[in-house]
């Protein structure tokens, strides 16, 4: 049977930093729009206290959750077992894009591994902390993180990468202008 918290518990905590990949999931208000979940990997994750974290996010071929929490700030980060005993935990609360050019940024990006390609910062107030069981969950055996976006940020480049989001992260596959689509105005 699942539990709910008002935040993170320490034994939460700890489950999370064991996990090597979690899973973001957010949607536009508009009910014909599309649902996102975006899987995540790399050291990306930091708690900050029991009810905040922040993810670093990479370039890649969309900006989902970017469009998505700029229009409603509604967001769920999903954790789940794929070693040691069942378990799914999610985060349920609001998120906030920190782009690299906000004040912000320069108080959260020294707590992340430095990437090529890090677009922007997610940071999640957490309202709501809900364990469930994760039986079906199948068993996963982690071998180590895939280099392949590494690789790719290099070779791009900062003003290939930035000529990258120009083209690919302005706006959402709604239409919805995300933070660094109105940057890049």
């Amino acid at each position: 049977m699942g539990k709910s918290y008002p935040a993170m518990l320490p034994e939460h905590e700890d489950f999370i930093r064991k996990q090597h990949i979690f899973f973001v999931g957010t949607a536009p208000l508009e009910t014909n729009g599309h649902v996102n979940i975006s899987p995540k990997g790399y050291d990306a994750l930091r708690i900050l206290s029991p009810s905040d974290v922040a993810y670093l996010d990479l370039t890649g071929s969309g900006n989902e959750t970017s469009a998505h929490l700029e229009e409603n700030g509604r967001i769920t980060i999903m954790f789940v077992a794929f070693e040691g005993p069942p378990m799914i935990l999610r985060l349920y609360g609001s998120g906030q894009v920190t782009l690299p050019t906000s004040p912000e940024w320069e108080e959260l990006v020294p707590l992340f591994p430095e990437l090529p390609g890090a677009r922007q910062i997610m940071r999640v107030r957490i309202e709501s902390v809900k364990t469930s069981c994760g039986f079906s969950v199948p068993f996963y055996d982690y071998t180590g993180e895939r280099d392949t976006l590494v690789k790719w940020a290099e070779r791009k480049g900062d003003e290939g990468i930035k000529e990258y989001q120009q083209e690919k992260n302005r706006e959402s596959m709604d239409g919805i202008l995300t933070p660094l689509g109105k940057a890049l105005r």
